[in-house]
């Protein structure tokens, strides 16, 4: 199993395909296969900025287990 890729590596990745494809100079069965990872890549990005969001939207009670962050209005 390869070391996790971070996010910001992700999205690194995610603009190399974007511009390759956005060449036009990709020929078909590629740019689908670019297209394809692409997807995957996003996917994870978007679990990992779900995952944040969740922890953000937790705080630390007094006796230091984490609830649900509430604002009130």
């Amino acid at each position: 199993m390869g070391k996790e890729v971070s996010f910001e590596e992700n999205i690194k990745k995610l603009e190399s395909i974007v511009k390759e494809l956005e060449s036009g100079e990709v020929e078909l069965d590629k740019a689908m296969n670019k297209f394809n990872e692409a997807c995957e890549i996003a996917k994870v990005c978007d679990l990992k900025l779900k995952n944040a969001t969740e922890q953000v939207n937790k705080i630390m009670s007094n006796d230091g287990t984490l609830k649900e962050f509430e604002v009130e209005e």
